[in-house]
């Protein structure tokens, strides 16, 4: 990874655990380990997901690691306030994880591989700490699956900017529709993807504020700066960009967007 392309703002904090907070039913209602069971959380940033991991999972042994040293912290802090007791947390790097082979049960990555260049390195790297037989889950947006009513080509614009910052960061924000070939090549057996799709209209209120605006218009507009001053897009073509995304949260409006999760196992030895 070179960059975490949407920053460590306290608003990026935010941002994540609204996102985590309004997608946890979609994303992880079907990921519980049992009792006692080893799981390393690789990336798990200010604990976003790790909260639902472990409350889904109340009675296994939760490790989370990330890169940021800030973002353990917070990752901390916030387990603490949800009173979940069931993880420990380390610093450490995907390329160099400091384990020995074999030692957990199941691996669980959210929103990690996106930002990462050397992707089936990193799964890889997974691999040689999960037991024969084990698994790993893997989940992953795709910015080219947003779709939304009225249509703008400012907002396609904006988010053009986001997918090609990231791509400059080393990552790939279109990565969900390749999680398949990337397990295959990586070396796991038995993979399965499955969509994740979330549709947005005037119906559900609560997800047009937690989806469109708190989560995917505000991932957008954090780039704002950087898109400006590398030139990719005038102020203005932005701004009109992400007053038309919100647009899609008024009456009439509609936003849809597909998450990937994948299911895959380590090969027996």
């Amino acid at each position: 990874m070179r960059t975490y392309v949407h920053g460590y703002e306290p608003r990026e904090s935010r941002r994540l655990h609204d996102q985590a907070s309004v997608l946890t039913q979609l994303l992880h209602r079907d990921t519980v380990y049992p009792a006692g069971a080893s799981v390393l959380e690789v990336g798990c940033g200010v604990g976003a997901q790790t909260i639902p991991l472990a409350m889904h999972s109340p009675h296994a042994r939760i490790s989370a690691v990330d890169v940021s040293t800030a973002s353990l912290v917070q990752a901390r802090e916030a387990t603490l306030a949800a009173g979940i007791g069931n993880v420990t947390f380390r610093e450490a790097d995907i390329f160099g994880l400091p384990f020995q082979r074999a030692s957990f049960d199941h691996a669980f990555l959210c929103f990690v591989l996106e930002h990462l260049d050397r992707t089936v390195e990193a799964l890889q790297a997974v691999m040689r700490v999960v037991k024969p037989g084990g698994s790993v889950t893997v989940i992953e947006g795709d910015h080219g699956s947003a779709f939304f009513s009225p249509p703008s080509e400012f907002a396609n614009d904006a988010i053009a900017c986001l997918v090609e910052l990231q791509r400059r960061a080393g990552g790939n924000a279109l990565i969900g529709r390749t999680l398949y070939p990337l397990l295959i090549e990586a070396g796991f057996e038995r993979v399965l993807v499955s969509p994740r799709q979330i549709y947005v209209d005037a119906s559900r209120p609560d997800l047009v504020e937690g989806v469109i605006e708190r989560t995917f218009t505000a991932m957008v507009e954090g780039v704002r700066e950087t898109a400006v001053s590398t030139g990719l897009i005038e102020a203005s073509a932005f701004d009109r960009g992400i007053d038309d995304l919100r647009a899609t949260a008024k009456p009439g409006g509609t936003f849809c967007y597909t998450f990937f999760k994948a299911f895959a196992h380590i090969p027996p030895s």
